[in-house]
């Protein structure tokens, strides 16, 4: 991955003057500028972009052009700086670009903190004999747990809407990549439990193992399952008291946590629910069974708090107000617990709000302070924005033969 610490520090001083621009109507008045905020990203063979290196002020950015431009792909490349699988969760092999002769792909980014121009990347080396993906700080190969403890993204999309009667993995999904905001072992915890569990249910269905690494694997399960737990419930409890009032007009909103685990933690000690967790697995086991109550069947619900109504519940519209309430408590936490507020990408997710809503959205971002970035098709969409973003188009990339030949045109228009 190229080290663009240099260009980016170049980049930095070259866009003050955008940026100081940017900061009228809506940024001014912002809780506070960016103390943490991308200045410059580069694109090699990711999606739809062959090469493309681009440079930011501190001020939000819009990005605007006709569907299927590359928008969406720009944001999903910045949502993989950090930990997880991004805002699509996609497949590592699918994101390199469509007819490029290897499958090796990058995306590298200039973040600017308090101390300066950190080098941040991520993508498949070109030497990779995995085709895993990596990532990278100051050209080092590090952990998504050590990237946790520097950045933040948090997104919201259309595919977003139906979490709150989606299945209930994608709500512990949604879940998991809250808590790991703010501790970043998380990602190590969920990780090792879906393997024990991968490797409990393999033994048991192949007829082998004996008691004892069945004790111990179990053991080991049950210690993991009450980690998450706890993990989870802690954020959910502060993430309460966050959001339970509200902000900007959107409404306040409770998430509860349910499952036997949760139950149990609720009536005795942890340690007496890891036993209690192992005799259910070996009941269970006896019985020639692989099920297991844990954290990968608890069950997520959010409420209204002004008539306690469920989410799922609630209209189409309401359910939307109620997920931007969370993320937005969620990024309030972060500003609050960590001193920085996390980028935000907002994908098309103004088309889908009346006048006031979007208006009640560009003043909470305000309000927060972060770096954020919104896409749509149409530029009046962000017209309460007035001077306060930067407007990049994305023009459609040539075609030649049915074959795309170009990389999408990037062009400032403000």
């Amino acid at each position: 991955m190229t080290a663009l610490s240099h260009h980016f520090r170049q980049a930095a001083d070259t866009d003050h003057d955008r940026n100081s621009k940017a900061v009228g109507d809506g940024f001014a008045h912002s809780a506070s500028r960016p103390q943490l905020w991308l200045s410059g990203l580069l694109l090699n063979n990711f999606r739809n972009y062959e090469t493309v290196r681009l440079e930011f002020g501190q001020a939000p950015v819009v990005l605007v052009g006709a569907n299927g431009a590359g928008k969406t792909n720009l944001m999903e490349a910045i949502s993989l700086l950090s930990p997880g699988k991004g805002m699509r969760r996609a497949k590592t092999a699918h994101l390199a670009r469509i007819g490029a002769v290897m499958p090796d792909w990058s995306v590298s980014a200039g973040l600017e903190t308090e101390d300066g121009v950190m080098q941040i990347g991520t993508g498949v080396p070109a030497d990779s004999q995995t085709g895993r993906r990596i990532m990278r700080r100051e050209g080092m190969t590090v952990s998504q747990a050590d990237i946790a403890t520097q950045l933040s993204v948090s997104w919201l999309t259309p595919q977003m809407d139906g979490v709150f009667i989606d299945s209930p993995g994608t709500r512990r999904r949604f879940l998991d990549r809250l808590v790991i905001a703010f501790d970043a072992a998380h990602i190590g915890r969920t990780n090792r439990y879906e393997k024990l569990m991968r490797e409990r249910t393999l033994l048991i269905s192949e007829g082998r193992g004996d008691a004892g690494w069945f004790n111990a694997l179990e053991a080991s399960l049950a210690e993991t399952a009450i980690a998450i737990t706890a993990a989870r419930r802690a954020l959910i409890h502060d993430l309460n008291e966050e959001a339970r009032h509200g902000w900007h007009g959107f409404p306040g909103v409770r998430l509860e946590l349910q499952g036997d685990i949760e139950n149990w933690l609720d009536e005795m000690p942890a340690l007496a629910v890891e036993d209690r967790h192992m005799a259910a697995a070996a009941k269970l086991r006896a019985n020639g069974t692989s099920a297991l109550p844990g954290p990968h069947v608890s069950e997520v619900n959010a409420y209204d708090v002004a008539g306690d109504t469920p989410a799922y519940l609630a209209s189409t519209g309401q359910q939307k107000a109620l997920l931007i309430a969370v993320v937005l408590a969620h990024a309030r936490l972060q500003e609050r617990r960590l001193g920085r507020p996390p980028l935000m990408l907002l994908d098309d997710v103004a088309a889908h709000l009346d006048a006031k809503r979007r208006s009640a959205l560009f003043e909470a971002l305000f309000d927060l302070g972060g770096q954020s970035w919104f896409s749509g098709s149409d530029t009046s969409l962000f017209e309460g924005l007035g001077k306060a973003a930067q407007f990049m188009k994305i023009h459609d990339a040539e075609h030649e033969s049915g074959m795309t030949t170009k990389t999408p045109k990037c062009e400032w228009l403000i």
